[in-house]
């Protein structure tokens, strides 16, 4: 029998694949920096609201309010950084395949440092998992179709990027977890809240240092606006209150694993929103990914 907490880190998975598919237009419009900046602001401001109508503030330590800031400014701000400053390199395709292992850093930062014992079954299963969501991503493409920036070359810096992307995620993961964890800690609304705070406050700081860099290519306009905001509050708002509700609750590396299927639970939308099935390494990686997965749960 699954453990809810494995329904939730597939809840958060579910919601980052419809927030991705939402993200396109509007990130597409405004570009990549200036789309995560309105969107965390949109977030944030929900957040806040739902936090004060909620949520009760608990006596915590100011150590666990500067914990928290942390786990925002790793994970999301210099996760999301790294992230998109691999994409401009390596081009969206060749940076998830990069980025999945961030469920492998999760098992070995739980492993290492919360001495998580997750036993051989739920191992084999996030091999599994994770190669799955690898070949979904590397040979799930069509030959025609694809991507511009794929065509662009590899290069080590965008793939040790990459690579920071998913050990910052796996890392605010990790850190979040204590606080989470402890009777008197922060609840999921909370918690988002001051994690999505920290990280538009340093993407601020950023725009103030570098407005070249970050300002939007074009205005933003009602139906850009209208888009970040529900892709906001369902990928950021819903689906990071899910993780971190699975985070309080069960295992960092089986939580990092199972929520790492947004790759693959992307297909079944694509092919509705274009009518186009997925090529077959997509379907193969998707298999892969759902043994794995059934095992991490059945464990």
């Amino acid at each position: 029998m699954p453990h809810y907490y494995d329904l939730l880190a597939l809840g958060a998975a579910t919601c980052w694949a419809a927030s991705g598919l939402l993200s396109a237009e509007p990130s597409k419009h405004l570009g990549a920096i200036a789309y995560v900046r309105w969107r965390m602001l949109s977030v944030a401001v929900l957040m806040w609201v739902l936090a004060c109508m909620f949520s009760k503030l608990p006596p915590l330590a100011w150590s666990s309010w500067g914990i928290m800031a942390l786990s925002g400014f790793i994970g999301i701000f210099f996760g999301d950084s790294a992230l998109f400053a691999a994409m401009n390199r390596l081009g969206p395709r060749r940076t998830g395949v990069l980025f999945a292992s961030h469920a492998l850093f999760s098992a070995l930062l739980g492993y290492a440092f919360l001495s998580e014992r997750l036993g051989a079954q739920v191992y084999v299963g996030a091999s599994l998992t994770v190669i799955g969501v690898m070949v979904a991503i590397a040979w799930g493409q069509h030959k025609t179709g694809g991507h511009p920036w794929d065509a662009a070359p590899s290069t080590g810096v965008g793939v040790g990027l990459a690579l920071i992307a998913a050990c910052a995620q796996a890392l605010g993961a990790l850190i979040a977890k204590p606080v989470m964890q402890a009777d008197v800690g922060f609840d999921p609304v909370l918690a988002s809240a001051v994690r999505v705070t920290t990280a538009l406050l340093a993407f601020g700081v950023l725009y103030a240092l570098s407005p070249r860099y970050s300002r939007a290519h074009h205005p933003l306009n009602w139906t850009v606006f209208r888009q970040t905001l529900v892709s906001g509050w369902i990928g950021m708002g819903l689906g990071m209150g899910l993780l971190l509700w699975a985070l309080r609750e069960g295992p960092v590396g089986s939580v990092g694993v199972l929520s790492g299927l947004s790759p693959v639970l992307i297909l079944p939308m694509l092919w509705w929103q274009f009518g186009r099935a997925p090529a077959i390494g997509a379907w193969l990686g998707a298999a892969l990914a759902v043994a794995g997965t059934a095992l991490v749960i059945a464990r």
